[in-house]
């Protein structure tokens, strides 16, 4: 057995298919004609273009809009007349060979994105990269390997997925996925769960160990891999795979049905988005609002501000789409991990405590605050949009942000421009003071969101990008625990909505404390959906009371964590 990390879930089981690329050999060569060589640079640049537009419209079509925002990102990269524009003035400086220039420049961006703290960013390096092979391909007159055409039943295996090779996957062939390289977050990845592939990344040296047409299995939930399995594991995961797809068949029962415990507790579950194109899985899950509309995410990618027109335009379309439906949107919550270089932020030497989210906003009203805000209630016209404030830790910033809500409001009474004058203000709950504090900020807001991760973080002290300390980083902990049950209690008895956007909010063993708890709103993934609302109508939040009680009297986070996962079993 091989081990991994489990990157994309479900069980595939099939014949290996080894997609291995040839190297490319980039020789530093002299050119007579410069101009003849920025012209070659040219052609194999549209031709490039030309392909990654083919890929986007297939992963479009095939997969979602969403999923094919991944190859867009790559035809923006393409068209950056910076990035163009250096590389022909390398062709031209230094008379040498479109292929060397390419690389040159290429590698100098990737490697200013691979030293970004942000991980969106540092996904940029691999996207650099991956264009960076791709024209130089073309230039050297090498063919890609033509994925599209392995046959059914195929377990794809390689070195290194780029995000151009996954999106010409045909999700009907390919049963599984097993590279040497790769993580969760990477673009791959993603693919990979949205065309609901079962994934393993990071099996180091499985390919010395594997050749083509062998049988191999794909533990995706498990990061587990198998070479030419004995008789009697592969019947074992044969029968766990349709039981795998048995219970995913099952999930569609709970389309359409409401959230309601056996005692008759009405809950909401719903989604966590990044950008309008999301809502469309919101709806095909059947998810109930939005729970965290992550706004951040239009404001990356791009090389000026957002106009205030283009976030209104984003902010109904999400409103219009769910119809009446709740639609919380955080205000911008950029910083720390997040960074945006037409911003002009200088680095924090702790970002993660430093200049951040509801701090930069109040501190730049003007040019970010006042024209999100704008947006936000010129939108709320259309739908049930609900306003949070993120990385709030003292009633100072909440009642700041309030009074800038009001003037915005005053101000678009002024003009006649139509919004919700009943709009719902909230806060993220996530920092240790906003837990302390939560009986007081209750008296001060309309609603109250639990971010797990960042909370959890916060309490234990624990960075939870470091893997050394990785340890630390539960929600299980009994301190986190006591955190989100205080907030849920001082939500409870304030008589606001409390709600979780962490990812602990689709945990099967966190579910249950959190039903028993009180919380009343559930967000999270659109694809956890249906999982997370069968958990919900087979709980009964007075039975579950006792559970949560045991749970609460443990010290330690492993005891905590044995005890939950039992339960979740012995409900199985």
């Amino acid at each position: 057995m091989y081990k991994g990390t489990n990157a994309s879930a479900g069980i595939g089981i099939g014949k290996a298919a080894i997609v291995e690329e040839a190297e490319l050999i980039i020789e530093q060569k002299a050119v007579v004609s410069v101009e003849a060589e920025v012209e070659r640079f040219r052609k194999a640049l549209e031709k490039t273009v030309s392909e990654t537009e083919r890929l986007a419209k297939e992963l479009a079509e095939n997969v979602g809009e969403k999923e094919a925002e991944i190859m867009q990102g790559h035809m923006m990269l393409l068209m950056d007349p910076m990035l163009t524009g250096e590389i022909e003035s390398s062709v031209k400086n230094s008379s040498v060979c479109a292929e060397y220039a390419i690389e040159q420049v290429c590698n100098m961006y990737a490697d200013v994105f691979a030293g970004m703290d942000s991980e969106m960013m540092q996904q940029r390096a691999t996207d650099m990269r991956d264009i960076k092979t791709r024209m130089q391909r073309v230039l050297l007159g090498i063919e890609t390997v033509d994925i599209a055409s392995l046959p059914q039943g195929t377990i794809l295996v390689a070195k290194d997925l780029t995000p151009s090779m996954t999106a010409g996957i045909n999700p009907k062939n390919i049963v599984g996925i097993v590279t040497e390289l790769g993580g969760k977050t990477s673009h791959s990845a993603i693919l990979a769960r949205a065309m609901e592939i079962p994934a393993v990344v990071a099996v180091t040296g499985f390919l010395k160990d594997v050749k083509d047409g062998d049988e191999v299995i794909v533990d995706g939930s498990t990061g587990n891999v198998y070479v030419n399995p004995d008789a009697a594991t592969a019947a074992e995961y044969a029968g766990r795979r349709d039981q795998y797809l048995k219970e995913k068949e099952e999930l569609q029962q709970y389309i359409g049905k409401p959230s309601v415990t056996k005692d008759g507790v009405h809950l909401e579950v719903v989604a966590n988005i990044g950008k309008p194109e999301d809502v469309e899985k919101v709806l095909e899950y059947d998810g109930e609002g939005v729970g965290l509309f992550r706004t951040e995410f239009l404001f990356m990618d791009r090389s000026a501000m957002p106009t205030e027109d283009e976030q209104y335009e984003a902010y109904k379309t999400v409103a219009e789409r769910l119809a009446g439906k709740p639609v919380i949107i955080r205000t911008l919550d950029i910083g720390g991990d997040k960074e945006i270089p037409y911003m002009g932020l200088t680095k924090d030497e702790n970002p993660f405590l430093g200049y951040r989210a509801i701090r930069l906003c109040l501190d730049r009203k003007d040019d970010i605050y006042r024209p999100q805000l704008r947006a936000l209630l010129r939108a709320s016209a259309y739908g049930n949009i609900r306003i949070m404030i993120p990385m709030v830790t003292c009633i100072d910033e909440i009642r700041e942000a309030k009074a800038l809500i009001e003037e915005t409001k005053a101000e678009l009474d002024r003009k006649g421009i139509p919004y919700n004058k009943d709009i719902q203000v909230g806060i993220m709950v996530e920092t240790a003071a906003a837990s302390l504090m939560a009986d007081v900020f209750a008296k001060e807001v309309d609603f109250f969101s639990i971010g797990t991760n960042d909370l959890t973080q916060y309490t234990m002290s624990c960075d939870r990008s470091n893997e050394r300390i990785s340890y630390l980083y539960s929600t299980f902990n009994p301190a986190v625990l006591r955190s989100i049950q205080r907030i849920i209690s001082c939500a409870n008895e304030a008589g606001i909505m409390v709600g979780m956007c962490g990812e602990a909010a689709s945990d099967p063993m966190m579910i249950p404390l959190l039903i028993a708890f009180g919380l009343n709103e559930f967000s999270m993934s659109a694809s956890a959906i249906l999982q997370s609302r069968r958990i919900i109508c087979n709980s009964s939040r007075e039975e579950l009371q006792a559970v949560a009680e045991k749970a609460m009297s443990f010290a330690t986070t492993k005891e905590v964590e044995d005890y939950m996962r039992e339960f979740v079993k012995s409900q199985a």
